[in-house]
């Protein structure tokens, strides 16, 4: 394998263009520019995803935040799924001091009926040669006060089984979120937050983070498949690939689609050779199994990645080991012949 060098790497994308192009088109549509507005922007347009973009043009001009947003839910982003949870997060919060409140409230209403209790005893028990009318009077006086108390309780009883019923309701709603949050719409695989949480999970443990590899693939014209295809048909391939990668780790390695046409898979307990022949297996699998069917009967197209190794005890940090998976991948990506490469080896 061709040691990957960042010297004479050419990436395959332009950052800056894609910044620009979707700052172009949020201008033509004035759209705010929020961070929350440019992922979903930019997931229709760089991650070329058509439903979104047709959603978004059937909106027209000038389109409404919350309608935004809710695309943003609907196609489940980070950002707005963020955005969801945090607001669900705080409803959670208002109704828990809600509950507080009604608890503190049926507590005042309890200690005031201990009180009349206390006070009526103290005026029979101190005036013996009080009348029967007089001690009637109490007697109401006290049963009026327990009905009270009794009413009072089964209010807040029945909101607070209310209350529960929603927190429960939000709950379930927060924990969807999250979940959506870290997970890849198309495919079902984690994303590359919940990548990086788990190469973070990796630096922190106790043992180390030693013997571990990232292994960065990409998807090579990805863009003219889905341009020539259709997206139904690159989405498919997706899942095709998703399937083929989740049958390639064990137990414990992990895989996850990071971008469009991107996938990472985290292998344990393996060196630059065995990730090499792990690399180099899942390339030759690709190949000769995700065959796709062409207008041309006689050419059967056929899909091909690219991919970078590293190595974790040549990173000192998570941003540094998918720095050098990277600086691999573009190595890959920039020399056809040599489909395969690691950093450094």
């Amino acid at each position: 394998m061709q040691n990957a060098s960042a010297n004479a790497l050419v990436p395959r994308t332009a950052p800056m263009a894609d910044i620009q192009k979707i700052a172009q088109h949020m201008a033509r549509l004035n759209v705010a520019a929020l961070p929350r507005n440019y992922e979903l922007f930019h997931e229709a347009i760089i991650g070329l995803n058509a439903g979104l973009a047709q959603d978004i043009a059937a909106l027209g001009p000038q389109p409404q935040q919350a309608m935004l947003d809710e695309l943003g839910l609907k196609y489940r982003l980070v950002s707005h799924c963020g955005l969801a949870g945090e607001a669900s997060q705080n409803e959670a919060s208002r109704m828990l001091r809600e509950v507080a409140e009604r608890l503190a409230e049926g507590l005042r209403h309890r200690e005031a009926f201990a009180r009349a209790c206390a006070t009526i005893l103290k005026s029979v028990s101190g005036h013996e040669d009080q009348s029967l009318a007089a001690f009637i009077g109490e007697v109401d006086y006290l049963s009026a006060s327990l009905s009270t108390v009794l009413s009072a309780e089964m209010e807040i009883g029945a909101r607070l089984e209310d209350d529960i019923k929603r927190l429960e309701t939000l709950e379930r709603g927060i924990s969807a979120m999250q979940s959506a949050a870290v997970a890849d719409r198309i495919t079902g695989l984690p994303n590359r937050i919940a990548l990086n949480r788990e190469i973070a999970h990796l630096y922190e443990r106790e043992e180390g983070f030693a013997g571990s590899a990232l292994v960065m693939v990409d998807i090579d014209n990805f863009t003219e498949l889905n341009d020539r295809y259709g997206t139904q048909a690159g989405n498919k391939l997706l899942k095709k690939l998703a399937g083929l990668f989740r049958k390639s780790i064990k137990k414990n390695d992990f895989v996850a689609r990071t971008e469009a046409d991107e996938f990472a898979l985290l292998f344990s307990n393996v060196g630059m050779q065995d990730a090499l022949t792990i690399a180099e297996r899942l390339r030759a699998s690709v190949e000769d199994n995700l065959v796709f069917a062409t207008s041309d009967k006689a050419d059967h197209g056929r899909l091909t990645i690219s991919i970078g190794v590293a190595l974790s005890t040549d990173a000192a940090t998570p941003g540094q080991l998918q720095a050098n998976a990277r600086v691999a991948l573009l190595a890959a990506q920039s020399n056809p012949r040599r489909p395969v490469q690691a950093f450094g080896h």
